[in-house]
């Protein structure tokens, strides 16, 4: 869980000098973090899901690292919203398609994370992104919805995502390609209630929102473990990022009533809004789960010019 402490120490990422909580896992164990100790943590359910997914270094744009990161617990919400395929398409690259669930139509998605046990410490996030298809499929749309529903693995391109802390803008920025930046992030999600805020530039909202949290099922660990594929691009090369997640306690709700979303004068509010989003179609909100992200490696992605 988040540090009361204000103590920091400064670590070396590639070229960047930046702070982290001093005695933080990050100060502790620079990512080789101890599995037993995590065990002991009372936040934490379990670390089985991570005992079978063995870390290796790799070189990468912020020097050599570990990967996976692993997130010890975490708590999520996602807010699936309908949207035109062309304003989708406006914003992608040209390599890139959306997705579409019906002739014309995609999907976009606002996100929500507090990672209060991480191998970075505690940070909260919050993202802008659309789905789409497989970056080397050719085959009709339908078939790749289908398959990526079906087997919980889905692939998508991220239009804005700040974090709360230095280690993680400078990670998923220099080392991830993601668009990220530091801002004041609140996110609170809880079996009764889901909130969040963040700050723009000038202090004001850029994006607040609140809804109550649908009925929540609980998960044996590895019972419910779903894939995520990121693409970014790096250094003139495309990437792909996976992310895979291990619910414990997740639930949706379906064309969900009683949300509360502000759009106010950032750079988040900005992107959904030139998503022109006609309807939210579902809300996921997991509070509790877990998070292997391994770093991201070259991929092959078509050139359409």
């Amino acid at each position: 869980m988040p540090s009361t402490s204000q103590d920091t120490v400064e670590v070396i990422l590639g070229t960047r000098t930046l702070s982290v909580p001093a005695g933080g896992l990050y100060d502790r164990y620079r990512m080789r973090t101890d599995l037993d100790d995590i065990a002991r943590d009372p936040h934490v359910s379990s670390v089985d899901f991570f005992r079978n997914t063995p870390k290796t270094e790799v070189d990468s744009r912020i020097g050599k690292t570990l990967t996976p990161n692993f997130y010890y617990r975490i708590s999520t919400a996602r807010l699936v919203i309908l949207a035109r395929s062309r304003t989708i398409r406006a914003r992608l690259p040209v390599e890139l398609t959306p997705l579409e669930i019906a002739p014309g139509l995609g999907l976009a998605s606002v996100m929500f994370f507090r990672y209060d046990v991480c191998d970075i410490d505690f940070y909260t996030e919050v993202g802008i992104g659309v789905a789409v298809r497989p970056a080397r499929h050719r085959g009709p749309g339908l078939v790749d919805l289908l398959a990526g529903l079906s087997d919980d693995h889905l692939h998508s391109y991220v239009l804005s995502l700040p974090v709360s802390t230095q280690i993680a803008q400078v990670r998923g920025h220099d080392g991830y390609g993601f668009p990220k930046w530091v801002t004041d992030i609140d996110v609170q999600i809880d079996p009764g209630r889901t909130t969040a805020r963040v700050a723009a530039a000038d202090g004001r909202t850029d994006i607040a929102f609140s809804a109550p949290t649908p009925a929540q099922k609980a998960h044996r660990t590895g019972e419910r473990v779903s894939t995520l594929t990121s693409y970014t691009r790096m250094d003139d090369a495309w990437h792909s990022t996976k992310s895979e997640i291990n619910m414990l306690s997740g639930g949706s709700a379906l064309l969900p009533r009683n949300i509360d979303l502000e759009l106010g004068h950032g750079r988040l509010a900005e992107d959904l809004r030139s998503l022109n989003p006609i309807r939210t179609l579902r809300l996921d909100v997991m509070t509790e789960g877990q998070l292997a992200l391994h770093m991201p490696v070259p991929t092959s992605v078509p050139s359409r010019k």
